[in-house]
Parts: C-alpha cells; sequence; structure tokens
C-alpha cells in the first residue's frame, strides 16, 4: 500500500548512526511492501552489508551506489564534483520517475559540504517530490535551509566512540 503522504527527513550530526537510521527505516518500509530506493553518495567500494540485504530484498530494496572508493580528494574535487553532480541528476530522474515509496539519498550532506553539489540544486530535488513519496537525507553537518525544508531532523551526536580507542570499521558492524 502507497503512503498517503510523504515527508522529508534528515539525519544529521557528528555521531554515527545516520545511515544505519535509514537502513532501519528501509527495512520497516521494505517489510510493509513499500519499494525503496537507497542511494548513496560518496560512498564507494564494498561490497557493504547493505549491499548484499538489498540483493536478497529486491526487487522491493535497490542500492544505487555512486561514489568511488576511498573518500572525497579535498585537494581537488574536480573529480568527486563530476562524479556528485552526475549522482544528481541520477537522483533526480528517479525522485521524479516515483517509482519509490521511500528514497534515502545517503551522504547528500557531505556532498553538499564537500562543494561536490549546490544547495540549489538539492533544494530543488526535494522541491520535486512528489507527495506520496518519503525522502531522507543523511549526513553530517546538514545545511540550515535543508532544516528549515524537512519535516523531520534527527541529530546523531557523538558522546563516546570507539575509533577513538583504535577499533578500526568491522564488517557486519559498519560496513
Amino acid at each position: 500500500m502507497p503512503l498517503s503522504q510523504g515527508c522529508l527527513q534528515i539525519y544529521t550530526g557528528a555521531g554515527k548512526g545516520k545511515t544505519t537510521a535509514a537502513l532501519g527505516l528501509c527495512l520497516r518500509a521494505v517489510g510493509r511492501g513499500l519499494k525503496v530506493c537507497f542511494f548513496q553518495f560518496i560512498k564507494g567500494g564494498g561490497p557493504y552489508g547493505e549491499q548484499l540485504i538489498a540483493e536478497r530484498l529486491a526487487p522491493l530494496f535497490t542500492i544505487i551506489q555512486t561514489g568511488r572508493p576511498g573518500w572525497v580528494n579535498t585537494d581537488d574535487i574536480s573529480a568527486d564534483r563530476a562524479a556528485a553532480q552526475g549522482a544528481l541528476a541520477q537522483a533526480r530522474e528517479i525522485v521524479t520517475a516515483g517509482n519509490y515509496d521511500l528514497v534515502v539519498l545517503d551522504e547528500l550532506n557531505g556532498a553538499l559540504g564537500f562543494g561536490l553539489v549546490d544547495l540549489e540544486q538539492v533544494l530543488e530535488l526535494i522541491a520535486l517530490r512528489p507527495p506520496q513519496m518519503e525522502l531522507v537525507i543523511t549526513g553530517r553537518n546538514a545545511h540550515e535551509q535543508l532544516i528549515a525544508a524537512a519535516d523531520l531532523v534527527t541529530e546523531m551526536r557523538e558522546i563516546k566512540h570507539y575509533y577513538k580507542a583504535g577499533v578500526p570499521a568491522r564488517t557486519g558492524i559498519e560496513m
């Protein structure tokens, strides 16, 4: 059953759990028969655990990864910006086609923060969202205009993190 009304949700903040929270929402939606697209900006490589489960939950759950392996080259963002601009065009097609009940734009806040996409482009994408589509944007440092446009904003705050004690990213937990 499609949603009668979609909302814009933002998961932001310096704490761990933004992508994980969005994935939890995706699982809940798939469990109810909704069609979900989890669109990842910046993140490349893998496979991550979410990619492996999406294969099992297809066709209701689709993950599209658009980043390159590694992280943004902050010394020269030109290649990352070109990739993010192409990804934004693809995300726009997905949102405007209206074939999904829930679309997650994972790390779009990060892409915006690095200057890979522009605020006006993101606001335009939000405005194109069909009224019955739930749209979720994740990533640190959500822009105040995105926060103002959102129906729900959750900020993850780091209190303690095991990375600082030298624990690396673990398969099945962080990836």
